[in-house]
């Protein structure tokens, strides 16, 4: 089998063109043309890849599985295109950056105008990305930084702590335990309490705290998403307690959201990740240095940094 470059691009046209004629527009080349690649590429192959219905093509399954193949190889050379192109450009080129969603959202955006203001012409693409899915991909090398609640480094990468404070009280403004300045798991006796997820390790420490206490709260809904909480939260439909970042930003755009310490410490702990065997951006030290400044000013509520 002696397959060609040019086979390939015939059978992809007229995939995605679903005719010979259209596919033969697109590769500016003629219909007979891409008729006879089409079938000298059936013949390499020993295999029909349409069925011939009524002057029609109709792709078969393996012609279905052939494609989705070609697809993701094409779409990897679009990666090493994007990144050529990010090369030729590569002081004020893009930088990858992985974090977790509640990150993207509560810490990313202040270091990302800290960046902007030294370097107005480069541009950062942020990945949300959970836990186990973010710690693999910077393992993989597929990120110029990463933020992680991990305490352990990625297997090829190495972990910096950048951020630790208490887990913090989330409830409606207008809740009665709003009045209070400190808040302790004996008032949680009873209230309509919404969850992290199940596996979340965050969920699991704040289930022992309540279970060594002795407090048993009415889980009424639960989430994977802390600022989900958060809308749930403002909602009425319960108290919660999460990480200081999301209930902080959350909090100064949302009038209906309360947010107090927890007397008892859910210590809550953010790291500055760098895959090791990837080249180093020229800018990347300026991005990490935006990073640990935005995550300094923050002071949550609740802890230190």
């Amino acid at each position: 089998m002696n397959l060609s470059h040019r086979h390939i691009e015939v059978f992809r046209a007229v995939m995605r063109a679903g005719q010979v004629t259209r596919a033969a527009e697109a590769l500016h080349s003629s219909q007979p043309t891409v008729s006879r690649e089409l079938a000298r590429l059936e013949h390499l192959l020993g295999y029909a890849l349409f069925d011939r219905i009524q002057g029609r093509l109709r792709p078969t399954v393996r012609a279905r599985a052939l494609y989705d193949e070609i697809e993701r190889a094409y779409q990897g050379l679009e990666r090493v295109q994007a990144a050529a192109r990010e090369l030729r450009e590569f002081g004020t080129g893009r930088l990858h950056l992985a974090c977790l969603p509640a990150l993207a959202h509560a810490l990313v955006p202040a270091a990302l105008r800290r960046f902007a203001a030294r370097h107005p012409e480069a541009s950062v693409s942020v990945v949300p990305l959970e836990s186990p899915a973010l710690e693999a991909a910077l393992s993989e090398q597929q990120f110029d930084l990463g933020l992680t609640e991990a305490r352990a480094a990625p297997v090829g990468c190495a972990l910096h702590t950048l951020l630790e404070a208490d887990e913090v009280v989330v409830l409606p403004a207008g809740h009665a335990l709003a009045q209070r300045p400190l808040l302790a798991p004996a008032d949680f006796e009873g209230q309509a309490f919404i969850h992290l997820a199940p596996a979340d390790p965050y969920r699991q420490q704040i289930d022992a705290l309540f279970a060594a206490a002795g407090v048993t709260r009415r889980g009424r809904h639960e989430t994977a998403s802390a600022v989900s909480i958060c809308a749930l939260v403002a909602e009425g439909l319960g108290l919660s307690i999460i990480n200081p970042l999301t209930a902080r930003a959350m909090a100064q755009s949302d009038a209906r959201l309360a947010v107090r310490p927890l007397a008892e410490a859910v210590r809550f702990h953010v790291a500055l990740v760098r895959p090791e065997w990837r080249a180093e951006h020229p800018l990347l030290a300026d991005l990490r240095d935006a990073l640990i400044g935005a995550a300094g000013a923050l002071a949550p509520v609740g802890g230190s940094t």
